[in-house]
C-alpha cells in the first residue's frame, strides 16, 4: 500500500520533487505533519500514534526526506523478533538505518538536496538504489514496477504531465490522480482490503527539496480514498519547518 511519485532532475542544482499518498486503516490515530519526536531535535513528520513512529520523515535543516512503504517480508522471524517500521524514516534522515533492519520488509524513498535512492528491505536483503533522473512511482514492489497496475496504467500519464513552474509544480500530477479515480481498479487513491483490515487512502503530501531548502504541504481527504476538490487549496498551504522552540517540543511530547 502507499504511493510515491518522485522526480529526479537532470540539471544539477535543481529540487527533487516529490508526492506521496499513505494508504491506513482509517481508525488508526495519526497526526499530521508536526514535531512529534522532541528526541530527534529538528525532525517532523507524519506520526503514527499506535507505535509511535513516522510514515514520512524530514531534517529540514539537513534537506533530508524519508517516506516508508509497506513490502511483503520474505523472513521467518516471528512477531516478537521485529520491531515498528516506524523507526525507519526517522532513522533514514537522521544517522541512517543498518543494512539488516530488525523490521518486516518495505520500501523506502530517501531524498536530500542532490537525488533520492530506494531502500528494498524483503526481510532477507536489503538494497539502496538511485533512482536515475526522471520520473518514477514506487508503491509495495520495485520501481516503476508493471507488475502493479497504478504503476503500469499512470506512469507514463504521469511523466506525460510533467511539472507545472513555481509553487503549485505538483497540479499537472494532481489532474493525474484525480483521472485515476475513475478507474477503481488502478486508482492511485485507494480503497482495499488488506489482511483482514481495508486501507484506504488517507493523506497526500507533496514536497520539495533542495539546494534553497524544503517546502512541504499537506492534504488530508475528507472521505478517505476519495478524490475531492479541497485538495488542491490543501495543498497551497506550506508547512512551517523551522526548529521548533523548546516548549512546542515539551507540548508536542505530551
Amino acid at each position: 500500500m502507499c504511493t510515491v511519485v518522485i522526480d529526479v532532475p537532470t540539471a544539477p542544482g535543481e529540487p527533487v520533487r516529490v508526492l506521496a499518498v499513505r494508504d491506513e486503516d482509517r481508525d488508526r490515530p495519526w497526526r499530521g505533519i508536526g514535531p512529534w519526536w522532541p528526541e530527534r531535535d529538528g525532525i517532523v513528520g507524519v506520526r503514527d500514534d499506535r507505535a509511535g513512529g513516522a510514515w514520512l520523515a524530514v531534517d529540514p535543516t539537513a534537506r533530508r526526506l524519508a517516506v516508508l512503504l509497506n513490502r511483503e517480508d520474505l523472513s521467518d522471524r516471528r512477531d516478537d523478533e521485529v520491531v515498528s517500521r516506524g523507526s525507519v524514516p526517522l532513522d533514514a534522515v537522521g544517522a541512517g538505518i543498518p543494512s539488516r533492519p530488525a523490521t518486516r520488509g518495505f520500501n523506502l524513498v530517501e531524498v536530500d538536496a542532490t537525488g533520492a535512492h530506494l531502500v528494498e528491505w524483503d526481510g532477507l536483503v536489503s538494497r539502496r538504489t538511485p533512482l536515475t533522473p526522471g520520473t518514477h512511482m514506487v508503491a509495495h514492489h520495485a520501481v516503476d514496477d508493471p507488475g502493479t497496475p497504478r504503476i503500469a496504467r499512470w506512469l507514463d500519464a504521469f511523466r506525460g504531465a510533467g511539472l507545472a513552474a513555481g509553487d503549485d509544480w505538483w497540479m499537472p500530477w494532481l489532474g493525474v490522480i484525480e483521472r485515476a479515480t475513475h478507474e477503481p481498479e488502478a486508482s492511485v487513491l485507494r480503497r482495499d482490503a488488506h489482511d483482514g483490515l481495508v486501507l484506504e487512502s488517507l493523506l497526500v503530501c507533496v514536497a520539495s527539496i533542495g539546494p534553497d531548502g524544503v517546502d512541504l504541504r499537506e492534504a488530508t481527504l475528507a472521505e478517505p480514498g476519495r478524490w475531492d476538490a479541497g485538495l488542491v487549496d490543501a495543498l497551497r498551504e506550506s508547512v512551517p519547518l523551522a526548529r521548533p522552540s523548546v516548549a512546542a517540543r515539551a507540548e508536542a511530547s505530551q
